[in-house]
């Protein structure tokens, strides 16, 4: 696989209309059509607050997951909005990213933030 050919998507905003009319979109399409290899979207900050309570959203994640987005909430932020079991529920991995964000950086993976 190209390293190249791989893209973080780092989804901060409590934005929900940033996320349903350009973050999630990009991020599903670009999986269902094949314009990245490997596409890891993760949920930072107030995006995960917004995530845990907006059922919309949550099924736009679910749909993202079929078509081969690799999705991660960051723990120290769940925690902080008290949202990781929420989101765990709902199929997401709740995990400590920074060291993850770092090594993506590292090894030249595209990354976009919202």
């Amino acid at each position: 696989m190209n390293q190249d050919n791989k893209l973080a998507v780092v989804w901060t905003s409590a934005d929900k209309e940033v996320a349903e009319k350009m973050v999630f979109m990009y991020a599903y399409n670009a999986a269902k059509f094949g314009w990245w290899d490997e596409i890891n979207f993760i949920i930072w900050g107030p995006s995960s607050k917004l995530l845990s309570e907006d059922k919309d959203l949550q099924e736009y994640i679910l749909k993202m997951k079929e078509v081969g987005v690799n999705v991660y909430a960051c723990k120290a932020c769940a925690d902080m909005y008290k949202v990781s079991d929420k989101l765990s529920e709902i199929g997401i991995e709740v995990k400590y990213m920074g060291k993850p964000l770092t090594q993506y950086l590292q090894e030249d993976h595209k990354v976009i933030t919202f």
